[in-house]
């Protein structure tokens, strides 16, 4: 009964799930055009992905993120700097390395720690958004509102990685080939320490990573569990993992995500997402969208703003 009722759970919420895909954020440069341009001839004058995904700034004013994080925009938009001292922006071509105020500020002070809380040299940082946020042509359900970013499994290399090799260079895979852990012979008890402090960082509202990865921090994680709770498993994401922040306070706009259930996330939920059963449960492209009209009465606002 439990299988068949997420079965169900997963048809129906698939197009509103926090999909970013392992497959599409390893595009290259000229994959994702290609996919960029397939869209663009199938998509109405009036698709908001259309008219989101070819912002190329952000509108003037202030911060406050509009709807829900999977149908929603973001005003007031800033850009995380393509360099930091210690985090790099990939796929800087797609022009997604945009977020509320609150995110990007965000990742500048937990990168600065990383180094020597988690080992960590510093974050390759994947999507984040648009200058408006809204739907993206390409890759993403979420990621609308502003307070979403990818994280790479790699950390940051020494010496600056160019703008070439930032669009075709691929993240590190830690995860086995049959999904069901990760890969012993890359995972590194970095990858843990990462994890576990953006995951006790109260900014955050949870963390999706492959099934494998949970079942590894589940299995590592010793007796201080309670970080656990905020990283969710979701297909995809043994390259990267997603970050999502709650609603900042006072954007009375911004609708938060139902909170995770109670517990460590490493019982019979976790086992569901090793069984056979998900294979046949693969997430897919999110289709054509909403028209803008359709969006939230702020977004379509923004939408037309200079």
């Amino acid at each position: 009964m439990r299988a068949a009722l997420v079965s169900l759970f997963v048809a129906v919420t698939l197009g509103a799930a926090a999909l970013s895909t392992s497959a599409l954020g390893q595009d290259n440069a000229a994959q994702e055009m290609a996919r960029r341009q397939a869209m663009l001839a199938r998509l109405p004058a009036d698709a908001a992905k259309r008219v989101f995904g070819l912002a190329v700034r952000p509108a003037a004013g202030p911060a406050h993120a509009i709807g829900d994080y999977t149908k929603g925009c973001v005003a007031g938009a800033v850009q995380l700097p393509p360099d930091g001292p210690t985090w790099e922006v990939m796929r800087p071509s797609r022009n997604r390395a945009w977020g509320h105020p609150v995110l990007i500020g965000f990742l500048q002070r937990l990168a600065a720690g990383l180094p020597t809380t988690a080992g960590w040299s510093g974050l390759l940082v994947g999507d984040i958004g648009q200058p408006r946020g809204g739907p993206m042509l390409t890759g993403h359900a979420s990621h609308q509102v502003g307070l979403d970013a990818d994280i790479w499994l790699t950390p940051m290399p020494p010496g600056r990685l160019s703008a070439a090799e930032r669009d075709n260079m691929s993240a590190t895979d830690v995860v086995r080939s049959d999904g069901r852990d990760i890969d012993a012979r890359v995972w590194q008890p970095q990858h843990r320490r990462l994890l576990e402090a953006f995951a006790r960082a109260p900014e955050v509202e949870r963390i999706f990573v492959n099934p494998g990865i949970k079942r590894a921090l589940c299995r590592e994680a010793g007796a201080d569990r309670a970080w656990l709770e905020r990283i969710r498993p979701w297909w995809g994401h043994n390259y990267h993992f997603h970050i999502r922040l709650a609603c900042p306070r006072g954007d009375t706009e911004c609708h938060d995500q139902r909170s995770t259930p109670p517990g460590d996330g490493c019982g019979a939920d976790l086992d569901w997402w090793l069984t056979q059963e998900t294979k046949h449960l693969t997430p897919r492209e999110p289709a054509i969208g909403p028209r803008v009209s359709e969006m939230p009465f702020g977004c379509a606002a923004l939408a037309r703003a200079p």
